[in-house]
């Protein structure tokens, strides 16, 4: 069994969502489209944060952390993701500083034996009124703790 199975209880670090491929996520060859990688990984964040208080809800957030913008995306494609049903997607933060924050994730296969995608998130925290850079607040800060990456134990 790999690190990142589908029983979270089983991962070493950060947090593993089960995110379903639908139809009209395949592109002509029946493999999940390369644009719809980004949106199952929002797919994925959103429920952990919302589960812990930090959402959008009724349209409008709940809390001032949900405003943040994507600064950066990065991906690697290993292996296409062929037809419909579960994705786990694992996800964790390996920075979180005072307005910015990048994930790192992988797309795996519901065993996660196959790796089907990996890369990194960097997201901006923005005050509403100026649109500037502006601190995260302390839930977040607790939340953003859970998904941290432990930092490597020198040998």
């Amino acid at each position: 069994m790999s690190r990142t199975t589908v029983d979270r209880t089983t991962v070493e670090f950060g947090h593993v969502e089960h995110v379903p491929v639908h139809f009209d996520d395949l592109d002509a060859m029946g493999i999940l489209h390369n644009a719809r990688y980004a949106v199952l990984l929002e797919r994925a964040l959103t429920p952990y944060w919302a589960e812990r208080g930090i959402a959008f809800q009724a349209g409008r957030h709940s809390a001032p952390d949900v405003f943040h913008a994507v600064r950066e995306f990065t991906i690697t494609y290993r292996a296409p993701v062929t037809g419909t049903g579960p994705v786990a997607v694992h996800f964790w933060l390996d920075h979180f500083g005072t307005s910015s924050a990048r994930y790192a994730f992988e797309f795996r296969s519901v065993d996660g034996e196959t790796l089907h995608a990996d890369g990194t998130r960097s997201i901006v925290r923005l005050d509403p009124s100026t649109m500037r850079p502006t601190a995260w607040t302390e839930a977040a800060r607790t939340v953003a703790a859970t998904l941290l990456r432990p930092a490597p134990v020198p040998a």
